[in-house]
């Protein structure tokens, strides 16, 4: 079996647009979340978001190309480039059949979507734009990185709602440990922050309401949390087999070592709250990691600030690690970012690939009153220095879809 490491990363968030400036905004502890101007939010029941902010897709694709693009794929190209950048791959020094895309998002173009449906209602079918579908799907992400850096190896689009980075990254490896590919991009984006998205999931009470105080809304692991904050963004990692990055001399990040998926089998959005399927993914990455649970050195919990999610997510460390859950730091990016849906998984492995090189676990913030069913180790509120090598990332998402992934820090 082929040993997979990281070799590039690249991102898009409310945190900022490339991934130093992330990094030192989120182990800083600052806030990403904030009143929604991309449209009039008045009359919502809940007015704030994780958005993108001074993002010029122009820039990185073209004013023609970007057209034809919805903003998914905006971030999704930005994020490829900044991590292709990193990877230094040169390509027309790889085979390029052996290279591939493994890109997903879990609602794809909605915003397009919505500003045709807007405008058939007011000028007839014949005003729609022929390209609606191809902007639209949920793989055109994949499709478009595939086409700009001419990968003619496997492609996916996972749609695995909010596990979907995870997913990604998880059947990459798995790809590229077997041998079937040298080089896969693996990732996800998301750009949801539209009117009808919002309604939704305030009308499901899934979001929180706090909108005077938006950088204290999403409050992971915290008695007084009152829902998710939708956030948007795209997060991509460059994986090689280590043989095919040591040939070609380039840099190693980290390696991915373990991905573990599993189905919770129970309700269309709620969470078991034993934490049955969550727990079996984790076991199930441990387990091809080779590890016990005393080698881990901190956990990147999906942690989205629901209380049934978060204490189901607690319930399943527990099941999985034992006494050793006590020990174990854990760390919620979302508390910072909110929740960028089918982005999330690989924002939040690209934070925890930067944990292990930095030695640094962020903060859980706005972690005031703990939830008494939530009694871990969640990091409230500042960074902690940390001796790490093996990290968890968790990733759920609506249906029941369970992921996990282990990263090993890079010993070069």
């Amino acid at each position: 079996m082929e040993q997979v490491v990281i070799t590039g990363t690249g991102l898009i968030s409310p945190l900022g647009n490339d991934v130093d400036t992330f990094w030192r905004r989120l182990v800083g502890g600052e806030s990403g979340i904030s009143p929604i101007v991309s449209f009039d939010a008045a009359r919502h029941k809940v007015r704030i978001a994780g958005a993108v902010r001074d993002f010029d897709p122009q820039a990185v694709i073209g004013s023609k190309e970007a057209r034809r693009m919805d903003r998914f794929c905006h971030f999704a190209l930005a994020a490829a480039e900044q991590a292709v950048r990193e990877a230094e791959l040169q390509l027309d020094r790889i085979d390029r059949e052996r290279m591939g895309v493994y890109v997903g998002s879990g609602i794809g173009g909605i915003q397009t979507l919505m500003q045709q449906a807007d405008l058939s209602a007011e000028r007839g079918p014949s005003r729609v734009s022929p390209t609606l579908v191809p902007m639209m799907i949920p793989n055109m992400a994949a499709a478009l990185i595939s086409i700009r850096y001419g990968a003619l190896g496997p492609s996916l689009a996972p749609v695995t709602a909010c596990s979907i980075g995870n997913t990604a990254i998880g059947e990459a490896f798995h790809a590229i440990r077997s041998g079937r590919a040298d080089v896969i991009l693996a990732g996800g984006a998301e750009a949801a922050l539209t009117d009808i998205a919002l309604a939704s999931f305030a009308n499901a009470t899934a979001l929180s309401a706090r909108n005077d105080e938006p950088q204290r809304a999403s409050r992971p692991f915290d008695a007084n949390r009152d829902g998710f904050v939708i956030a948007e963004g795209a997060g991509i990692l460059v994986l090689e087999s280590r043989a095919h990055a040591m040939r070609r001399g380039a840099g190693i990040l980290g390696e991915v070592i373990g991905y573990g998926a599993s189905s919770d089998a129970y309700h269309m959005v709620a969470t078991p709250p034993d934490g049955d399927g969550a727990a079996r993914a984790m076991r199930l990455a441990l387990t091809e990691a080779g590890l016990s649970p005393d080698e881990l050195d901190v956990i990147s919990a999906h942690a989205t600030s629901t209380v049934v999610g978060d204490r189901s997510e607690t319930a399943a460390i527990k099941r999985v690690l034992g006494g050793e859950a006590y020990r174990i730091p854990i760390t919620a990016n979302k508390s910072m970012t909110g929740h960028m849906l089918g982005a999330s998984g690989a924002v939040e492995a690209i934070a925890l690939l930067r944990s292990l090189r930095e030695q640094c676990i962020p903060p859980t913030v706005n972690l005031d009153t703990p939830d008494p069913a939530c009694d871990l180790d969640y990091v409230p509120n500042e960074a902690r220095k940390a001796g790490l090598r093996y990290g968890m990332s968790n990733s759920f998402g609506f249906g029941g879809h369970n992921s996990a992934i282990v990263l090993k820090a890079s010993e070069a």
